[in-house]
């Protein structure tokens, strides 16, 4: 097959049964108006019923009908050719949905058990079971809801849910011991709660309701991606966003097939979360990430280094909170880490557990690591991981290449942090012995590439669920650095820095994706944009904070909960700039939550949830609302400075910009649900005009800003010089934007500042002005408005 152009830009749209194929294709028109060369498309196969994001997958060798079946989804690619646009399409391969009566296959599974064709698609330890799996979907323990359990047929009902018996199990009458039928089955229906400690099957992180995918096995990959497959073959498809490769055994294994199968006809992206300074596996056929690292960079670049550190101390004063519940960065993670592994992960613990207990007992040098010390290494190197995930050097399921090798990530030194945890010094051997299994030096064999593989995709788990999911939500100085891929103790970037990573990213992976806003982000960039923007101005903030908590103090009910959940609120009604006490109330609700300080989701604490909602009220969505619109309205023109830079960095940088749907004009939005909203057109703003510029430049000009496509920083010197970032991409485009811009105006402008261009006539697409080359002044660079898009009058070759 001739491989696929790679896309000059794409636009993430958010599919739904509110929002189908046919409602996609009818925006078709406006977005190839608006420049971009692919639809990016969320999950397509059959999901739940009612799935308003497509990941919980039931049957992955369908089209999804609630959204219009396969011919719906042709018929959208179609009309998206007619107008010169292809369909990016987001695959979920590690997991499908708990739902048996909306899964074939798994419904196969558990009328038949291991013996069902399909038993190998799931990852499901029969054996630690004893010849069952559990399903831990009763609201209460077993005892009470058998009440609530019937057989209808061969068909076992509880609620809106049913399951399969097995042949043979079917009662004759209706005085059959229910207790008897449903232990003959395959699989044991078990209280919610059981899923942390119980679970015998492999699941998506701490979500019970969606089973892993054992799609590292040959037949299982054919049978789960022949459908995706046969649309990309058939033309149907030009792209994929792989969801999660870290939840596979082996990544780079799955990859290769999946390139293979394509034939290497579609440009593929990964979401892979890069911590630090970690690579992309160089080995890995893909074209990149899907850009969460080029997102750090771009917040970083509109982040004030100094004022952040202030921040953080303001923050420290103002809440009390200690240091390993969001005082301070590390102890905060390792502390949420520690919960995930003895708490949220035991399951996953305990599995690995047995996997390491059962290698060892046939290897006469570690036969006498008892299962409690293999049990406590295994939380101890799991906790001190810097990355989501380590590739081995040994055995089929990893590569060194640019991702760090096992030895990079569980190094001696987190070994020698794991063995202080045993208080007999010579029992704290079974950190060495569970780090050469990790690493895959303790010989091979069925259980020691499981445990090697299951480590990985544990690590990953631990990483997302105790870092993403509850850190990121008890440490808050600065909200807007809290995000995925993002780095909340080192929240800036240097222009340095940012450059960098752009020539980097030209060099190694120049078709890589980049994003500013996704379904995952946490709060959509304008809303970061607004709460960076306190970087700036701390002592603005500070002055703020105590106003609104004066003026919150004298409403009824108004009072916080506590000092973080007030420094929380009020960061979050500033980044998001309206009063919607729904949308604010759900938002701050699910943060608490998933802090998992004062409430949390299987525990929660109805006192105190009631008291953040009267607070919301009284406060955000209150009477101090005036004060935070003035608030805004004061600081609005740096926001706006920033929001364009970022826009614009993000659109003209190397790699392939995804738009998510609305944010070619302003879009703020906070964590999903918020932000999963069907997509709807909105008016043309001054950000729908950049935008439309530089996509419509990106699709003109691809040899500009494609694989072969060069980055080259440009020289900014003077008093301001730390105010500007500017780069040409190819000799024939230069962006240039204006960062810091509130500190700049209180060092009083640009005053001599300088940008380097290259020599030769320019004009600025977004002001229409002429702008002569060499050293240009930044006050006439920037002389109608903060950024500025370049292209040379007559380019330096073709297009």
């Amino acid at each position: 097959m001739t491989p696929t152009p790679v896309p000059t830009a794409t636009y993430r749209l958010q599919l739904q049964p509110d929002f189908p194929f046919a409602r996609a294709a009818a925006v078709v028109p406006y977005l190839a108006g608006l420049g971009v060369s692919h639809l990016h498309l969320s999950p397509v196969l059959e999901a739940v019923p009612g799935s308003t994001h497509g990941y919980d997958v039931t049957d992955p060798t369908r089209v999804r009908e609630e959204l219009g079946g396969e011919a719906g989804l042709r018929a959208l690619a179609d009309a998206a050719r007619e107008h010169g646009l292809g369909l990016v399409v987001d695959i979920v391969p590690n997991h499908m949905a708990l739902e048996p009566a909306h899964s074939p296959a798994l419904w196969d599974v558990l009328r038949h058990g291991p013996e069902s064709p399909y038993a190998r698609w799931f990852a499901v330890d029969w054996e630690a079971g004893g010849g069952w799996v559990l399903l831990p979907v009763l609201a209460g323990p077993f005892g009470e809801e058998l009440g609530r359990l019937r057989i209808a047929g061969d068909v076992l009902e509880y609620g809106e849910r049913s399951f399969p018996l097995r042949p043979g199990t079917v009662p004759d009458g209706p005085d059959a011991d229910l207790v008897s039928v449903l232990d003959a089955q395959w699989y044991r229906l078990g209280w919610w709660r059981l899923a942390r400690t119980e679970l015998t099957y492999r699941r998506f992180f701490t979500v019970s309701g969606l089973i892993g995918v054992r799609v590292e096995d040959p037949g299982v990959f054919d049978a789960t991606h022949a459908k995706i497959v046969e649309l990309v073959r058939d033309g149907v498809v030009e792209g994929l966003r792989v969801d999660h490769p870290d939840g596979l055994a082996d990544p780079e294994g799955y990859l290769r097939r999946l390139a293979e199968a394509t034939g290497g006809a579609c440009w593929t992206v990964v979401e892979k979360i890069l911590s630090g300074d970690e690579r992309l596996p160089q080995s890995w056929p893909v074209a990149g990430t899907t850009g969460y690292d080029a997102l750090y960079r771009i917040d970083g670049l509109f982040t004030d280094p100094a004022g952040a550190a202030e921040l953080t101390s303001l923050y420290r004063e103002f809440t009390g909170v200690p240091a390993d519940l969001g005082g301070r960065w590390e102890p905060t993670r390792l502390r949420a880490a520690y919960r995930m592994v003895s708490h949220e992960l035991a399951a996953e613990v305990s599995a690995l557990t047995r996997l390491a207990a059962r290698v060892c007992a046939g290897d006469p040098g570690l036969r006498d690591h008892a299962p409690w010390a293999l049990a406590t290494a295994i939380r101890e190197l799991l906790v001190r991981l810097p990355v989501y995930r380590p590739y081995g050097t040994g055995g089929s399921g990893g590569s060194v290449g640019f991702g760090p090798s096992g030895e990079e990530v569980l190094t001696l030194a987190a070994a020698a942090a794991a063995k202080a945890a045993f208080p007999v010094a010579a029992e704290s051997t079974a950190v060495d012995a569970v780090r050469e299994l990790a690493l895959g030096r303790r010989g091979a064999g069925p259980d020691h590439e499981a445990f090697r593989a299951r480590f990985a995709q544990t690590a990953a788990a631990v990483r997302a669920k105790s870092v993403e999911d509850t850190a990121y939500y008890r440490y808050t100085p600065l909200l807007s650095a809290n995000e995925v891929g993002g780095d909340p103790a080192r929240p800036a970037v240097s222009p340095a820095g940012f450059h960098a990573h752009a020539e980097r990213i030209a060099r190694d992976l120049p078709a890589t994706g980049t994003v500013l806003t996704t379904h995952d982000t946490k709060r959509s960039a304008d809303v970061r944009a607004g709460i960076a923007v306190l970087s700036q101005c701390p002592e603005r903030w500070a002055a703020f904070l105590r106003e609104v908590t004066e003026e919150t103090a004298r409403q009824d009910g108004g009072r916080a909960p506590d000092p973080h959940t007030a420094w929380t609120a009020w960061q979050t009604a500033v980044g998001f700039g309206f009063p919607y006490e729904d949308r604010l109330a759900a938002a701050l609700l699910k943060g608490a939550r998933e802090a998992a300080v004062r409430t949390d989701w299987s525990e929660p604490d109805t006192a105190f949830e009631a008291a953040l909602a009267v607070f919301v009220a009284a406060g955000p969505a209150g009477p101090p609302l005036y004060s935070v619109a003035r608030f805004v309205r004061e600081l609005e023109p740096y926001v706006r400075a920033d929001a364009l830079g970022a826009a614009l960095l993000h659109l003209t940088m190397p790699g392939v910009p995804d738009l998510y749907q609305g944010t070619e004009r302003e879009y703020r939005a906070l964590v999903d649900p918020d932000n999963r909203a069907p997509f709807e057109e909105g008016t043309a703003t001054e950000r729908t005009k950049l935008t439309r510029a530089a996509l419509r430049l990106r699709r003109e000009r691809p040899r500009v800003f494609g694989p072969a496509g060069t980055y080259v920083p440009l020289a900014v010197s003077g008093p301001g010089a730390g105010h500007g970032g500017a780069y040409c991409r190819t000799g024939e485009v230069v962006a240039a934007v204006t960062r810091l811009s509130l500190r700049l105006t209180e060092a009083g402008g640009w005053r001599g500042t300088e940008v380097e261009l290259p020599e030769g006539p320019w004009s600025d697409l977004l002001s229409e002005r002429r702008v002569r080359g060499g050293r240009v002044a930044a006050a006439e660079l920037f002389l109608e408005g903060p950024v500025a898009l370049l292209v040379r009058d007559e380019p330096s070759g073709g297009r």
